[in-house]
């Protein structure tokens, strides 16, 4: 986490301006290092994983010896004293103002735990505020994440507390609003009168990697749908904020919740939701080995590396239509995309009498390209007097000189300066558990319904099904569009 995402944003932040010289990164963990060789990992880091080029800078020196390193037993009451005296002394030498962010990578039944340490440290007796980042998971259902939010909230207000989903950071995905928002001929059409469905896809092409452990007990369902996937659907479903304030934002994304259609029974679950895992297969031309094979993973396990559902959003704007939401490892491409569908013309009504008209698509490209696509159908030029679908593709960071942020720098950003609007608050962690937990219960009840499929492949034949019963199909991703004229925005 430090070396792929919170050294690169550091130092991003601080080629941009953004991070003045009045601060101080004090690294922590178990282990014992210098200072020296802290700061190599740094250098390493951003080398391997920024966006800037470390070794053209002359304020290389500068910027690292703002970072100290600091071995500590989280166990031990006396490190965070030790901690305490750290920090005071970087507070005078770099002027900090007595402010400090706590940023924890941890287990989740370590959160409260450590924030406790920090109160009875002193580390919280500051001049300036103090606030607590957290990483995800935020517990592993709602009963663990209760209680880890009872544990937190004995130590820190709610509004000092920063729960990271890095999704909310990307660039897309907070563009959505604004081209919801900022845009007469998008807004009006918002709505279950004209959108049939909306799709949302994160995939990914790698297994479980070194984390077999832990998703071994965690899933697809809890590391990716409780979080990245309900925020998602619910930055695409909230209404518009009465003010562009935080809290104004957080509270229509927990109507959202509020208002998502909870399963009510065994059977209702079964119908609505797929859950598969990964066999042997190939993935990009390479052979790779069953989720079962993989390291630190039971040879019968049946957590899923994949699961799709159709969700419904029961108020009156969406009332009526489908959320489909998929996510899983060793599919065929890595992606994350939005598809809106709108609603097809009428048959028997014109063109319709005589062309198969395809139907209207409206595309956010999140990751790993980014950008907006939007299908369309038009006259293919000639005598014919052919229809055949046109497409218009913006790809943001495929312009020239564009060096998009990534999440995290726009994340410890919005936390360094107090704006909570892409952090995830209590309300909308608990709604979300509790509708995940649904599934999760008679998934663990009954273990009968856990789909194989082959690496490479995207998921469960029954996943294809679940919109092909409602008429519908998963449409291309990752700009696999074929058979499209397309203007491009170069």
């Amino acid at each position: 986490m430090a070396r792929r995402k919170l050294f690169p944003a550091f130092y991003a932040l601080y080629r941009e301006g953004k991070l003045s010289e009045h601060f101080a990164v004090v690294g922590l963990a178990r282990r014992p290092r210098t200072n020296e060789q802290f700061r190599e990992d740094l250098l390493q880091a951003i080398r391997e994983f920024a966006r800037y080029d470390v070794d053209e800078d002359k304020n290389w020196n500068s910027f690292a010896e703002h970072f100290e390193y600091m071995p500590l037993d989280i166990h031990n009451a006396e490190g965070f004293r030790e901690l305490k005296r750290l920090t005071d002394s970087l507070d005078n030498k770099f002027q900090v103002g007595g402010n400090r962010m706590f940023y924890l990578a941890l287990a989740p039944e370590l959160f409260g735990q450590v924030s406790k340490s920090l109160h009875h440290g002193g580390l919280l007796e500051v001049s300036g505020w103090h606030r607590l980042v957290i990483e995800k998971p935020f517990g592993y259902d709602l009963s663990s994440a209760e209680r880890l939010n009872s544990e937190i909230r004995e130590v820190f207000e709610e509004k000092d507390v920063y729960r990271i989903d890095h999704y909310l950071g990307k660039e897309m995905v907070q563009n959505i609003g604004v081209l919801r928002f900022a845009n007469a001929f998008f807004e009006p059409l918002w709505n279950n009168k004209y959108i049939a469905n909306i799709q949302i896809t994160m995939s990914e092409t790698v297994g479980v990697e070194d984390r077999g452990g832990y998703y071994d007990h965690a899933g697809a369902l809890r590391d990716m749908g409780q979080n990245h996937m309900l925020q998602m659907l619910a930055v695409i479903a909230m209404e518009p904020p009465s003010r562009l304030h935080p809290e104004d934002i957080r509270d229509e994304k927990v109507k959202v919740f509020r208002s998502l259609r909870g399963y009510k029974s065994p059977e209702e679950v079964r119908s609505h939701v797929v859950r598969g895992q990964y066999t042997a297969g190939k993935v990009n031309g390479k052979s790779v080995p069953a989720y079962r094979s993989e390291p630190s993973v039971n040879p019968q396990s049946v957590t899923e590396t994949y699961f799709a559902a159709k969700v419904y959003v029961d108020n009156f704007r969406w009332a009526g239509v489908p959320f489909y939401i998929r996510t899983g490892k060793r599919l065929p491409v890595k992606t994350t995309e939005v598809v809106v569908e709108f609603k097809n013309v009428p048959d028997n009504v014109y063109l319709s009498q005589k062309h198969d008209l395809e139907p209207n698509l409206l595309v956010f490209r999140v990751n790993p390209s980014e950008g907006i696509y939007l299908k369309m159908n038009a006259k293919k030029p000639g005598a014919e007097g052919s229809v055949i679908p046109v497409a218009m593709d913006f790809c943001q960071n495929c312009e020239d000189g564009m060096n998009t942020p990534e999440a995290y720098e726009r994340l410890i950003y919005d936390a360094a300066r107090g704006d909570s609007t892409y952090f995830t608050r209590w309300d909308e962690v608990a709604l979300a558990w509790e509708f995940v937990d649904k599934i999760a219960a008679v998934w663990k009840s009954n273990q009968d319904d856990l789909s194989m499929y082959p690496a490479g492949s995207w998921g469960p034949e029954r996943a294809q099904s679940l919109l092909s019963e409602d008429g519908f199909k998963w449409w291309p991703v990752n700009g696999q569009h074929e058979g499209e004229m397309t203007w491009e925005k170069k």
